[in-house]
């Protein structure tokens, strides 16, 4: 299904010329076998247009389908129960009066599921995808309050449901561990993130922050995080032969296609996942128990099952972002240059999974100083394993150091801007690496002037219209830049110029497949209804998730691999009567759906007429980037200047944010409107974060309470405000098409600046989110 090409008949006039011209190109460009990237100095074609989406139309007239919609012949609905203890055995497991409930087709426990080997744990492998490595109802065992000890097969939706319900179960009880302050007596111990520690020291912090003449230092907490994308984790699949084929909401198709291979003890590519369209991600869609329990009661049953996990389902098996405690000890000089610099403190997670909150990530190349004493350390909790959520480690680590820098300004006597500006480094302060590109300095001064910074009285408490007390914060935002290894991308062309790119990536609504058709159609010089983006699907070419932000210069740096070979077959397949005989690929580039010499734009030969004479009607390629090597060479981050207007009631203590801007430097901008709603969404995730976010947990159970939206509140439109955003688009030399990611930092920094807001408008410093109205009484 060329579900891209479906998105173009329903868009009317999106179709526009573009002629890619010669240009000089910088001999420090992004340089991927040898060649430099055009596109990063492109300024007059698709590339840093404002393309609307191309799937817009699809989705809002609700043809897009999604993991749920899909219908197959035959198909049965699933419904899980859960466990209600967070440690033990199960003694008694009831399902006679589910097998007998209406519509019911199968009720599947430890006793008759098929035997399974237990995931591979997503980042202990290169195609890893689980989020535990448990094994997935393989016998009576509990590990945490909400693991699935049934799975339910009905005629409908409702009957599943049902039926679930009437599945009881008693156990042998363990004593768990579910207190953070009982599994700290017992012992912390270091914390790893993608195979590195978390830890680094330069100098002697402690001693510095002893001897500094102005200092801060102060503990910073954020409780416990749960996903809730609108779109709930569902997939519908069916057995064909020895084929398991699955429609899902993934964000990793290929990873989760060589994990579920593993689980089921067959061949990678006869696990074919489709994921068209997410509505919604940031970190959650990956693989969790309720897609392996699905395929294994699908062959049990012998029919296509549907499961769609409810919102407490959510909750109960798809993990989040676990707490944190976090020290952030500043000691500076009386100019303000920092002397020290402290971020340590502990984080939660569990024995069976790979990832505890990384929060000092942020701080390792934010400012500088010569004493650097940065820390995690995690106790294991019996609780669901926590997961990757928007900015692991930068988001809520960005809180405790952009407000330990707003406290130290204040014992300075200094504006807070002055004071991060006095301490910009000049290279990375723990790796000792030049930066690719760091315009953070541009991005404050422009993001201060637009937001009328100069009008803040320095003085808290001072600014009053009526019952609200009114403040200005700012924060600093960042997230490093990656690509990960393992891109690959396939380009046809045909004669009449019509280009498919077909690469096994995501759309969850970022704009995926829009910017990457504009990438593409300006490389090889057409217009964009002349592309077709084909993504989604297993069975394409790349190993590239949706994650960490790096989606886009994994693509983008495929494309070019791929256009590189497509040059060499065509300059090939053209002949010693071209225009361009005797040329080699990296003195030719693309314009008017054609092949010209990059000094010589006139000696030009059409894709049509290349073809023509090699009497071929399309010419296909596939290729491969080279490792993503630019990460050892430079130290490279996508940066922000965060200001947030803050309001609060001097009657009930409520807070409104009234006003808020983001000004960006995340390298060239791909789509100014993809980008600006990118930048937007992080923001709102920020203000949630700040303001109402918060799993409770049950420490006598170890189970979450507020597994719902009544009670686990997420921001809705009353409560954000208009959100300014701009940027330097300044391209980064060194990344493919000078872009570095901008996903994820939009909710970096936001959490600091909306806090630091609150204390210029009130005189309370809340260290501990989320900033409720009780805490500001």
């Amino acid at each position: 299904m060329n579900l891209i090409e479906q998105a173009k008949q329903a868009v009317q006039g999106v179709s526009q010329a573009v002629m890619t011209k010669a240009v000089a190109m910088a001999p420090d460009s992004w340089v991927p076998g040898g060649q430099p990237d055009p596109l990063m100095h492109s300024k007059h074609g698709l590339v840093g247009a404002p393309v609307s989406r191309l799937d817009g139309p699809l989705k809002v007239t609700g043809q897009a389908p999604f993991a749920a919609e899909f219908r197959l012949p035959d198909m049965v609905y699933a419904a899980l129960a859960y466990s209600t203890i967070a440690k033990g055995r199960i003694q008694l497991l009831d399902v006679a009066r589910a097998e007998k409930a209406p519509g019911v087709v199968l009720v599947m426990t430890y006793l008759n599921a098929p035997r399974l080997s237990p995931p591979p744990l997503f980042l202990t492998e290169e195609k890893a995808a689980a989020g535990d490595n448990l094994p997935v109802m393989q016998d009576d065992r509990i590990h945490w309050n909400g693991q699935p000890i049934a799975l339910v097969l009905a005629a409908t939706q409702e009957q599943a449901d049902h039926a679930a319900s009437l599945i009881s179960a008693t156990y042998l009880m363990e004593e768990a561990q579910t207190s953070i302050a009982a599994a700290r007596a017992a012992g912390t111990k270091p914390s790893h993130f993608m195979g590195q520690p978390l830890h680094n020291k330069s100098g002697d912090a402690e001693a510095a922050l002893a001897e500094a003449p102005f200092k801060v230092d102060t503990t910073y907490t954020t409780p416990r995080h749960n996903h809730n994308p609108i779109e709930l984790h569902a997939l519908t699949l069916a057995w064909q032969g020895d084929f398991l084929r699955i429609h899902d909401a993934q964000q990793l198709v290929a990873h989760s296609a060589f994990t579920l291979s593993r689980v089921f003890d067959m061949p990678e590519e006869k696990v074919v996942i489709t994921s068209p369209y997410v509505g919604g991600g940031f970190g959650c869609k990956s693989l969790w128990q309720h897609q392996i329990l699905a395929a294994a009661a699908a062959r049990m049953a012998g029919r296509p099952v549907r499961l769609t996990l409810s919102r407490e389902g959510v909750y109960r098996i798809v993990g989040g972002r676990s707490p944190t405690e976090q020290r952030v000890a500043l000691g500076a000089d009386a100019d303000g240059k920092l002397t020290a610099l402290i971020h340590s403190g502990l984080t939660v997670k569990t024995p069976y999974n790979a990832m505890p909150e990384p929060f000092i990530l942020p701080t390792r190349s934010a400012y500088a100083t010569e004493n650097i004493l940065l820390d995690v350390r995690h106790v294991e909790l019996d609780m669901l394993g926590n997961t990757f959520m928007r900015a692991p480690g930068e988001a809520v680590g960005t809180f405790a150091l952009e407000s330990a820098m707003d406290e130290l300004a204040e014992k300075l006597g200094m504006d807070p801007i002055e004071l991060r500006l006095r301490n910009e480094p000049e290279k990375d302060p723990t790796s000792g690496l030049t930066f690719s590109a760091r315009h953070i300095a541009q991005a404050w001064r422009t993001g201060a002037e637009r937001f009328g910074w100069h009008r803040r009285k320095p003085v808290p408490g001072t600014v009053r219209e009526g019952e609200w007390l009114v403040g200005m914060g700012c924060a600093m935002a960042t997230y490093p830049y990656y690509r990960m290894p393992g891109g690959a991308a396939r380009l046809t062309l045909t004669r009449d110029g019509h280009v498919s790119v077909d690469v096994a990536v995501h759309e969850m609504g970022m704009g995926t497949a829009t910017v990457q058709s504009q990438v593409t159609a300006e490389r090889l010089g057409l217009p964009l209804d002349m592309i077709s983006f084909n993504y989604g699907d297993s069975t394409l070419p790349g190993l590239i998730m949706a994650g960490g932000s790096q989606q886009t210069a994994a693509t983008g740096a495929s494309i070019l691999a791929a256009y590189d070979a497509l040059k060499k077959e065509l300059l090939a397949l053209a002949g010693n009567s071209s225009p361009l005989a005797g040329l080699k690929p990296d003195e030719v580039g693309s314009r008017d759906a054609g092949l010209c010499k990059l000094d010589e734009p006139d000696r030009y030969d059409s894709y049509a007429a290349i073809l023509g004479r090699a009497r071929r009607d399309e010419v296909r390629v596939e290729a491969s980037p080279p490792p993503p090597l630019e990460t050892m060479h430079w130290s490279m981050h996508s940066h922000g200047a965060m200001f947030c207007e803050a309001r609060v009631n001097v009657v009930t203590g409520e807070p409104r944010i009234s006003r808020f801007l983001g000004s960006f430097d995340c390298g060239r901008i791909l789509n100014p409107k993809t980008a600006a709603s990118q930048f937007r969404g992080g923001i709102i995730m920020g203000l949630g974060l700040a303001l109402m976010e918060e799993t409770q947990f049950d420490e006598r159970k170890g189970r979450i309470m507020n597994a719902n939206l009544a009670d686990y509140h997420v921001p809705v439109h009353l409560d954000v405000p208009e959100i300014d955003v701009i940027w330097t688009d300044i391209p980064d030399p060194h990344t493919p098409m000078g872009a570095r990611g901008v996903g994820e930092i939009g909710i970096t920094g936001t959490g600091a600046a909306v806090a630091n807001a609150i204390y210029n408008a009130t005189g309370k410093r809340i260290r501990d989110l989320p900033i409720t109205l009780d805490k500001l009484l």
